[in-house]
């Protein structure tokens, strides 16, 4: 027996949610409910506790990275893509992300989707997706990584159209699927690109090449090879993480059930291009134009989808935007080269954007599958236990100390603040938009949380009967709520001059952790480490300050002065009705490409192309064949007569054209000689 059994069989790992949802796939329709449960939750917690052994095997090994090559599946000439799955830090992170978190999501649609039809049928497809986004994590090359992060993809619009006798649930699913394809589209060029420059698309073959390390860096405006490689895995990053321009599938993806909202916003699918970009990150250094495009990218799509939250009603809408507003902070991290920073944001937001999620799933619970907010109000002394993990959950995303996401988020802010991408001034619009946009999300969860569970009841309690959620949906908003608390304490040391203990961890895999710590950042304008320390302390401080502000503007404007919010927004109609309609885009997108597309395709390539071109053809010669033979068939009269007479006929012509055809009749006569 192997040392490390489990590192050695690894594919364990992903294979145990992909035979679970085989199983309920194929079976789970003539089974009860307790029967699909016991298959769904087994295989993701057994797959949970395969991936903590090999955590701990990994540990105890001392390796910095381990590979294994299981079999070869595309050989062609030299070119060789091999199911082989690796190991390192930044793998650890996902994979207990994707396997914990996508665990407890389980357990708690147990409880959501107990009455709902089609069971079996949706935790096979959310077994499927956990099994895809494995592969997509544990793949050491980029080809097996795009067959996790195109199942993904398939997931996605399987669950996001789970409901598909919905028109709304299944156009989102497609539109979802659509929108992926172009970002998709990127994705396999830069694998193209990367794969004529290295000759291989193995990472460490790639990462650890004489040829990469020899490759000079591509300086600011120099547009070379990898600067265009990376360009192309960003934009399906951008698909993947919705962010602009392709974000528009995201906010709409909230058609399918609240697990699965979950599911696609804290540990699957959404996160892919972050760890994308994180893992590739050796190649984004050496393209520093790439790397300022992610950046600001990134902090444009979190400013403008925390504009569009301030005023949706929808409960789930405002947390699909502050998602996409969230992923933006990540790429805002890699971005400015705080890789690490990207992924510590990506884990905590995996707890307390989960923990949102399901509670906010038990709210609908509640209330009998309402979701508007307007309609709801002083939920919080009926449904308690709902209440006390979402507002722990509204405090982490908004960065308040000492939740999880003070510590990520600040690690971002302050990265941001001190980068030299493009020069200093970039940098400190890059911090003052990533303010503004902390500021914005503070305010936005608050408002959720006020018009949910506080101020007057504003439904009828005639009509809906309020009653807090079974344990199988409160047990995991409980440990998502202890995760939200104590997530982002292990770099908690930092601000008081010790080590941040998760920049050491995956230092080995991200780089040097040095060189995007925040007190090395600032220490490298000269400062010694106490001064380091104190302006790390201000910029905290400023940072919740900003929290508290927006906390204090949503108080003022939902609890002290109800109707302010109103009046408000009847004086700046304009601004308020551009945010409500999420400023047009989707009306641009229909005008611009959708009905274009439509338009072609239906006159251009159906009617022109297909019906007058190829089907006229085809149905042309037909017609002519028909007619030829409808003529031809009065021959066949069945009159001896009539047929000697055509023989005879037809013998004249016959010797008519030999003798009498220029040049027939000699070549006849030459051959008979």
């Amino acid at each position: 027996m192997p040392k490390y059994p489990m590192l050695e069989y690894l594919w364990i790992v992903p294979l145990l949610p992909l035979l679970g949802s085989a199983v309920n796939g194929l079976f789970g329709a003539k089974w009860p409910n307790k029967i699909v449960n016991w298959v769904a939750i087994g295989s993701t917690g057994l797959s949970f506790l395969g991936a903590l052994e090999a955590v701990r095997e990994f540990f105890e090994s001392g390796q910095v990275l381990f590979h294994k090559e299981f079999f070869t599946w595309i050989a062609a000439g030299n070119f060789r893509a091999g199911f082989d799955l690796q190991m390192d830090q930044l793998t650890v992170v996902m994979v207990l992300v994707v396997t914990g978190v996508g665990w407890l999501i389980h357990v708690y649609a147990t409880g959501y989707m107990a009455h709902e039809g089609g069971y079996y049928r949706f935790f096979s497809y959310l077994n499927l997706f956990m099994f895809f986004m494995l592969i997509l994590v544990l793949a050491a090359n980029y080809v097996l990584l795009f067959v996790g992060w195109e199942g993904v993809g398939l997931s996605s619009y399987l669950l996001i159209g789970f409901y598909f006798l919905k028109k709304s649930a299944s156009d989102a699913g497609k539109k979802a699927f659509i929108v992926n394809r172009i970002g998709d589209f990127g994705f396999m060029l830069g694998m193209f690109l990367l794969f004529r420059a290295f000759h291989t698309l193995d990472f460490q073959a790639i990462f650890t090449s004489s040829t990469l390390h020899g490759w000079p860096v591509e300086l600011s405006g120099h547009l070379g090879t990898l600067t265009f490689a990376c360009l192309l895995l960003f934009m399906g990053a951008c698909g993947k993480s919705a962010q602009l321009p392709l974000y528009v599938w995201l906010p709409d993806a909230m058609e399918g059930p609240t697990p699965v909202s979950a599911l696609i916003h804290a540990a699957t699918m959404v996160t892919a291009g972050v760890y994308v970009v994180a893992r590739s990150h050796i190649l984004f250094a050496h393209a520093p134009t790439a790397m300022l495009v992610v950046a600001i990218v990134g902090c444009a799509t979190a400013f403008f989808a925390a504009t569009v939250g301030l005023v949706q009603t929808d409960i789930k809408k405002v947390l699909a935007y502050s998602t996409v507003s969230q992923l933006g902070y990540m790429f805002l991290a890699c971005g400015v080269g705080a890789f690490s920073a990207g992924i510590f944001h990506l884990m905590t937001h995996a707890f307390f954007k989960a923990l949102l999620f399901l509670a906010a799933g038990s709210v609908i619970h509640a209330m009998g599958g309402e979701q508007d907010m307007l309609r709801m109000g002083g939920l919080s002394k009926k449904i308690r236990w709902t209440y006390v993990t979402m507002l722990t959950a509204t405090l982490a995303i908004a960065g308040f100390p000492p939740f999880a996401g003070f510590f990520s988020k600040d690690s971002i802010l302050l990265s941001a603040f001190e980068n030299e991408y493009g020069g200093r001034n970039v940098g400190y619009a890059l911090y003052g938009f990533g303010l503004a946009t902390a500021l914005l999300t503070a305010f936005y969860m608050f408002r959720l949380i006020f018009l949910t569970f506080h101020g007057k009841q504003r439904y009828d309690d005639h009509h809906v009967h309020v009653h807090e959620s079974p344990w199988s949906m409160l047990g995991p908003l409980v440990v998502l709520a202890v995760l939200s608390i104590i997530g982002g304490w292990m770099a908690a040391p930092e601000f008081w001059g010790g080590e941040n203990y998760f920049d050491k961890f995956v230092g080995p895999v991200l780089g040097d952790p040095l060189s995007t710590a925040p007190i090395a950042l600032i220490g490298s304008r000269g400062w010694n480490e106490g001064g380091a320390v104190k302006f790390m302390q201000y910029l905290a401080a400023i940072a919740t300050s900003v929290a508290l502000l927006g906390f204090a503007a949503a108080f003022w404007l939902y609890i002290r002065r109800p109707g302010k919010a109103d009046s408000l927004a009847k004086s700046l109609r304009g601004v308020y009705t551009t945010l409500l309609n999420k400023y047009y885009v989707d009306e641009l997108y229909a005008a611009v490409i959708v009905r274009p597309l439509l338009w072609i395709s239906t006159n251009v390539l159906w009617k022109g192309a297909d019906i007058a071109g190829i089907d006229g053809a085809v149905n042309g010669i037909a017609e002519g064949a028909t007619a030829i033979g409808d003529g031809v068939r009065h021959a066949q009269s069945g009159n001896t007569r009539s047929y000697a007479v055509w023989v005879v006929v037809g013998a004249l012509v016959v010797i008519a054209v030999i003798f009498f055809w220029p040049f027939s009749g000699k070549a006849v006569l030459g051959m008979v000689r």
